[in-house]
């Protein structure tokens, strides 16, 4: 059950994982260098989302080498590196698709670095790289109403010598005895084998996440399939990210489950249209958020006089509630393509200058990158 506010106060959020340093190869050729890590794909669409990014406190680790700014300051470690990942991709369609590898990872995050004799209404365990112990997640359970995990975050495993990510099953990850306390649990359709769904959808809502497929919610008592967002796939980094980010931004703005699971795969089919962390045109995310908050009226009409606890089953106008998010990207998409045209007999300079204005974002690579989340 989710705690009422009084509505002169906002719900308070923590957002746990660190920030990292990736590097993308193709055919051993850097092709980009970025910012990384759960957390700043996760601000980015949960901050413009939210109603008051003042109480959401994110908690990351990073080394002196860090170089990159970022709007939720880390923890400095003097004592460590940032965390680094190589992906190394491949042309050649027999090989491997990715590999990907842990180069260098900087402290975990103990649970005397939560913020003390504090109390969140909501949580989000977002770990890459093995950052967070199962005494911290422990914490964050004590601290928090309703927490999300990722579960990657609890089954990588790193290679001693090179660093090369595998997966383990969750039984024997070290966390599994927690998940009696976890009310929602991320996995990729990739991570899915690795635990036991079946086993899970009974103690928590487990959400998996496919791509370009959507995504399924279970729980105890159903499950059913979020429609997705066509979109033109340009990389997937941080699209699993992005969709929690969405995800919780959604409940936190008290829209049912179905919808709030809408707005996670509306926040994934945006990143995969830009390469590495995107930079989101502010007019979009406005129109969404105005949606948003449109939806949780109509949502709270609904409702009644009901309890406030979260709602699983898809309430009536989902469908509805799906053709506006749509229908504010295409507005913006249009908005932008009336931009690009009135560039054509601008100097070249000045063109790139607005068209990074309008696009929000610096375009790194040259190729595509068409790969599960770094």
């Amino acid at each position: 059950m989710v705690r009422k506010n009084p509505q002169h106060h906002p719900h308070r959020t923590l957002i746990v994982g660190n920030y990292c340093h990736d590097v993308l190869f193709k055919d051993n050729t850097v092709i980009a260098q970025t910012l990384g890590g759960a957390s700043s794909f996760i601000s980015a669409v949960f901050d413009p989302l939210s109603s008051d990014p003042s109480s959401t406190s994110f908690i990351s680790k990073v080394g002196p080498d860090f170089s990159h700014h970022v709007s939720h300051p880390p923890i400095l470690s003097p004592s460590s590196p940032t965390t680094l990942f190589h992906a190394h991709f491949s042309s050649e369609p027999r090989r491997q698709d990715r590999v990907l590898k842990r180069v260098r990872s900087c402290d975990p995050i103990l649970p005397s670095d939560l913020p003390p004799n504090a109390k969140f209404n909501f949580g989000l365990a977002a770990a890459v790289a093995g950052e967070i112990l199962p005494e911290t997640l422990a914490r964050m359970l004590d601290i928090c109403d309703t927490l999300f995990v990722d579960v990657q975050g609890l089954i990588r495993a790193f290679d001693p010598v090179d660093g090369t990510v595998s997966l383990i099953g969750l039984t024997i990850s070290g966390f599994h005895h927690l998940l009696p306390r976890i009310r929602f649990l991320k996995a990729s359709a990739e991570e899915a084998p690795f635990l036991d769904v079946e086993e899970a959808r009974r103690l928590c809502c487990v959400v998996v996440t496919n791509g370009e497929d959507g995504c399924t919610v279970y729980w105890k008592d159903g499950e059913y399939r979020i429609a997705p967002f066509p979109t033109v796939q340009v990389d997937p980094t941080g699209a699993g990210d992005s969709f929690l980010g969405g995800f919780v931004a959604g409940l936190v703005h008290g829209l049912a489950v179905p919808d709030a699971a809408l707005l996670g795969n509306f926040c994934g089919s945006l990143t995969v249209g830009h390469v590495g962390l995107p930079k989101f045109d502010s007019k979009l995310l406005q129109r969404v958020k105005d949606e948003v908050v449109k939806r949780k009226m109509q949502y709270s009409c609904c409702l009644d006089g009901q309890d406030d606890g979260l709602k699983f089953e898809k309430p009536l106008g989902h469908d509805q509630f799906h053709a506006s998010l749509a229908a504010a990207k295409l507005a913006t998409a249009c908005s932008i393509e009336e931009c690009q045209q009135d560039l054509h007999n601008s100097p070249t300079t000045i063109e790139q200058d607005i068209h990074q204005q309008c696009t929000g974002q610096h375009k790194l690579l040259t190729t595509s990158v068409l790969e599960e989340p770094i």
